[in-house]
């Protein structure tokens, strides 16, 4: 296979309710979105959201890594396996993983199309147990006064959601509070995940969950207590608490996966494409965590149908992936895409259609 052309727009979409977090508050997703050509004819496409709180990453970095590094460094070449591209693209530029990102989830589009299958039936790892044709995800419950996230528990267990992602990272007892106020929402049986978004001390973020715990909210889990750059307040936490910790913005390669691992500063890991540089390194941490059976979650930004399906191929493929935060599509007020995995509330089924799936996709073009 030869990648004939290479070719960058954006999309933008707007949100349900502003979407809110510890570290920031949006109201529309603008995405770059890459589109690759293969000298077969093949095409396939990939999101990049810009994050800057978290990856570092601008609209205009993004095309700028695209556009002067990444496309002159891969234009023309011939591969038989997407892994091959992406070790150049990671030798043409240093980080800028939301770049390579796009570049790499589309060109494992275009392959998986090449030998007209599903991505995810071309990733399964059959010794982690058979394919997931129907995954389940959670939604996130933005970071409010108590009384407006009660509200929007309300509204997302009467769509049928049954798991809740609660942000929190405001404030110790006014968390406690909050989190109080949405289980008294979403009832006894809702699963509740709690994320930080790196907002707590080691110390707060101790006596915050013990406060949970004490109070028997059943949490599942609570996601990146902390900030990304401690991993001795991650072994911290997760030594001092009965409640699972998983880690998210601390985990941005396969290496930061050994060492949380390692060093026990997190009981789950959470993978996401725009941390990783694409599917290539996220495929590795999947092996890594495997190994060392270590549960992972497939987690996303806030990102729209193309990417969160490249996502969500990953997680049908691969067991190790037990829990799935894909909720991009269901915060998002339309989706403008045609193909790809259909999102119905809290479910997404996969397709046997070829690649990703995804075979329109609204955006100017321009060839790069």
């Amino acid at each position: 296979m030869k990648i004939k052309e290479i070719a960058i727009g954006y999309v933008s979409i707007p949100l349900v309710t502003p979407f809110k977090t510890a570290l920031r508050t949006v109201d529309a997703i603008h995405d770059l979105v890459a589109r690759v050509e293969l000298e077969g004819g093949e095409v396939g496409y990939g999101e990049a959201p810009p994050t800057a709180v978290i990856t570092g990453e601008t609209p205009q970095s993004i095309e700028a890594a695209l556009r002067y590094y990444i496309a002159p460094a891969i234009q023309g070449m011939t591969f038989d396996h997407p892994s091959e591209v992406w070790q150049r693209m990671e030798k043409s530029i240093a980080k800028n993983t939301t770049a390579k990102a796009a570049i790499d989830m589309a060109m494992y589009d275009a392959w998986a199309r090449a030998q007209r299958k599903p991505l995810f039936r071309l990733l399964h790892a059959p010794a982690e147990g058979e394919a997931r044709p129907r995954l389940e995800t959670d939604i996130t419950i933005s970071v409010n006064p108590p009384e407006v996230m009660a509200q929007d528990t309300e509204r997302a267990i009467q769509q049928g959601f049954r798991i809740l992602k609660v942000k929190v990272g405001k404030g110790g007892r006014e968390d406690v509070e909050r989190v109080r106020r949405v289980r008294a929402a979403a009832g006894t049986q809702a699963v509740l995940r709690v994320d930080a978004n790196q907002g707590w001390t080691p110390t707060e973020a101790k006596r915050t969950i013990e406060m949970m715990e004490d109070a028997g909210l059943n949490i599942e889990l609570v996601e990146q207590p902390v900030s990304c750059h401690d991993f001795a307040g991650m072994q911290y936490v997760t030594a001092h608490v009965q409640t699972p910790i998983l880690a998210d913005e601390s985990v941005f390669s396969p290496e930061d996966a050994v060492r949380l691992i390692e060093e026990h500063g997190a009981d789950w890991i959470n993978i996401k494409l725009m941390k990783t540089g694409g599917l290539t390194p996220a495929l590795k941490i999947c092996d890594l965590a495997a190994e060392r059976k270590v549960p992972c979650m497939m987690g996303c930004m806030l990102e729209s149908a193309v990417s969160v399906s490249a996502g969500a191929h990953l997680a049908a493929a691969r067991g190790i992936i037990s829990l799935c935060d894909l909720d991009g599509p269901s915060l998002c007020a339309e989706n403008p895409y045609e193909g790809g995995p259909i999102y119905q509330g809290p479910w997404i089924d996969m397709t046997e259609a070829a690649g990703i799936g995804i075979t329109k996709v609204p955006a100017d073009f321009e060839r790069i």
